[in-house]
């Protein structure tokens, strides 16, 4: 279905398209790229509401700037559909986030727009300064470097030691915030855009510095004198001003703001003003997520990233199935921790700005004094939940596996180390789909089973993971573990099930059976469990040991499969460097064994975007992957594919 632009937004490839509109036509232009924004992603899915936010910082930022000399940089890349859109992508928007369309988030390989690669939140300053420090380095001058981050990523620590690091290196970068509050207070809203006025117009800037100079030039008095100066201006802001201005000021940044973020026309003035103001700035804008759409400027959650919908009625569009489905593994984790919790007041729950994505929800709305949202601060995160840990309670730290990479020294320095009680719930493992690289959770088991003292698990149905939130919730099993399983719907219609504790570093066997064992860890053993049904059909029955643990490996169960089977296919949602497939590789060689090992997984290379489905198969490692190396194996011609 074509989507049509408007007639501005249709005339612009590029910002130097853009650029060349009068400043009048600015507005119409925005209203043209918000719709064009609900247009394509009500029909073909996407994040939401953070874009239509900055629609008009965007736009100022692209006709007030030089990009792609001057470098924008944005943070996580939820906000930069508007962005992709103006910057040469327009025509193949609608394959955003689809397999082999363009990707959902800013990406140096796709346009040289993007000028740093997001997903992860609050690290836009830091490569903004990096960039900025590079250009004063190279006698670049007039090149100039902006960050804009916002939507909950200012909570971040590295957001802050950006900040900190810029007043101290004094590079000339604008850092803008984009504090996308529900509305703007119209009693103060009027003065602050006034100071704004002020403070950012060249006559203003042009005599405070002036000043700074001549009081500099006073021998005797110079330096005490310009401290006397810096002193009064700070007293004076602070004392007008909201009392966020003097954070950002004592940290060595000149603040600017709030300002209304939906003014295009004025942001230009306000940016044409800054770019002449040397050092490091921050620019205060107030926004509202989802802003042109009702109803995604009421509930920002649902529409944070809400799928299909209806654009005119405002209804997200649900798959209806009259036969019953299997739940989400979150939705499983998000009730069992609460069915736990009843019975233990030891358990506490922890997600970094992930409740409702990992459904922690229910505990926070159930238990608001066991279960807390930390905000966008996964090494907190962690530490905290070691902090709860030596005092005897039992942690449940829920962080998506991608995102738990930003906390490794935590796990190791904080809770390992110290042999604490927390376990590690990793939603989202494997490849998690349409978000891509940044996002997929690949790395876990192999950076875990390094770690002393870890225990390392991976369920493969919803059964198994209620049984081992059970079992490490006990008090006998007081040691740092990790549980980790995949984004969406697990295999089980009625999984809730009889708590049954699970004895540590057990495996289990699936079907006996001859000539090749396949060994699995977590949810792909579903995919083998498939691929036999189909061998059964040929008379074809390979054995099949569901591991559950990486570490510690079931040894009797591997001793036993070694001893049989001279033919070994492993099958994992990870990377196969170091991953599952790696550990039975070492175990084979330890204990001198001989075989021929297949490891199916994830490749050692970066893999994009696309359905689970879509990249399962581009990986070699759903049900058809497990047939291929299984016929590989027997060195047999497949006879059979499986469809399903």
């Amino acid at each position: 279905m074509e989507i049509k632009a408007g007639d501005l937004l249709d005339a612009i490839e590029y910002p130097a398209d853009l650029r060349k509109l009068d400043k009048s036509q600015l507005f119409r232009l925005t209203q043209q790229l918000r719709q064009y924004i609900v247009d394509t992603v009500s029909i073909h899915g996407g994040h939401f509401g953070a874009s239509l936010g900055v629609v008009e910082i965007t736009t100022a930022l692209h006709y007030s700037y030089n990009t792609p000399k001057d470098q924008i940089v944005w943070d996580v890349g939820h906000q930069a559909y508007g962005h992709k859109i103006l910057t040469g992508r327009r025509k193949a928007f609608h394959t955003n986030r689809i397999y082999k369309g363009i990707s959902g988030f800013p990406k140096r390989k796709e346009s040289e727009y993007d000028t740093f690669g997001v997903g992860h939140s609050s690290t836009s300053i830091s490569a903004a300064l990096g960039m900025s420090v590079a250009s004063q380095y190279k006698k670049d001058d007039d090149r100039k470097h902006i960050a804009i981050i916002g939507d909950g990523s200012m909570t971040g620590g590295l957001a802050f030691e950006g900040l900190n690091n810029a007043g101290w290196l004094n590079s000339d970068v604008l850092i803008i915030l984009n504090d996308n509050c529900m509305s703007i207070d119209p009693n103060v809203g009027g003065l602050k855009e006034y100071l704004t006025d002020i403070v950012t117009s060249p006559t203003y800037n042009k005599v405070r510095d002036d000043v700074w100079n001549l009081l500099g030039g006073f021998k005797k008095y110079g330096k005490s004198a310009q401290e006397m100066a810096s002193k009064i201006e700070a007293s004076l802001k602070g004392s007008v001003l909201d009392k966020q201005s003097n954070f950002f000021e004592s940290l060595g940044l000149r603040y600017f703001g709030p300002v209304d973020g939906h003014d295009v026309n004025k942001l230009v003035e306000i940016f044409d003003d800054l770019k002449k103001i040397p050092g490091p700035k921050l620019l205060h804008c107030v926004t509202v997520k989802g802003k042109g759409y009702l109803p995604a400027e009421k509930d920002q959650t649902k529409w944070h990233a809400p799928g299909l919908f209806d654009k005119i009625t405002g209804e997200i569009h649900k798959k209806h199935n009259p036969i019953p489905q299997a739940p989400k593994y979150q939705e499983v984790f998000g009730r069992t921790i609460i069915e736990l919790a009843k019975e233990n007041p030891k358990i506490m729950g922890i997600t970094p700005a992930m409740p409702s994505g990992c459904s922690l929800k229910y505990m926070i709305a159930e238990m608001p004094d066991r279960a807390f949202d930390v905000g966008i601060c996964e090494q907190h995160a962690v530490t905290f939940s070691a902090g709860l840990a030596t005092q005897g309670l039992v942690p449940f730290c829920n962080i998506y596996s991608t995102f738990m990479q930003r906390a490794y020294d935590q796990v190791i320095h904080d809770v390992a180390l110290q042999d604490l009680h927390v376990i590690f719930c990793l939603d989202r493992g494997g490849l998690a789909g349409a978000d891509g690289a940044t996002h997929h959770g690949a790395y876990d088991l192999a950076y875990f089973r390094c770690i002393p003292n870890m225990v390392v698990t991976a369920p493969m149905n919803e059964q198994e993971l209620r049984n081992l939130m059970y079992t490490f919730q006990l008090e006998k099993n007081a040691f740092p573990s990790s549980i980790r399983y995949p984004r969406g719907q697990g295999v089980m219609i009625d999984w809730q099930t009889p708590l049954e504790e699970i004895e540590i570093g057990k495996g289990r066997m699936i079907q006996d059976g001859e000539g090749v064992a396949i060994l699995s860890i977590g949810h792909p053993g579903n995919f083998v469990v498939d691929a036999c049904k189909d061998l059964a059909v040929k008379g074809h029955v390979p054995a099949h040991f569901d591991m559950r643990f990486v570490k510690p490996l079931d040894e009797e169960m591997l001793h036993d499969v070694f001893s049989r089977f001279n033919k070994i296919i492993t099958v994992e949602d990870g990377c196969i460097q170091g991953g599952f497939g790696s550990a039975v590789l070492e175990f084979m060689a330890d204990n001198g064994y001989s075989a021929k090992v297949k490891r199916l997984g994830v490749p050692d290379s970066f893999v994009d975007h696309g359905t689970q489905k879509e990249l399962w198969r581009e990986c070699g490692y759903d049900s058809i992957g497990v047939l291929d190396a299984f016929y590989e194996m027997v060195e047999s011609k497949r006879e059979l594919i499986h469809q399903s």
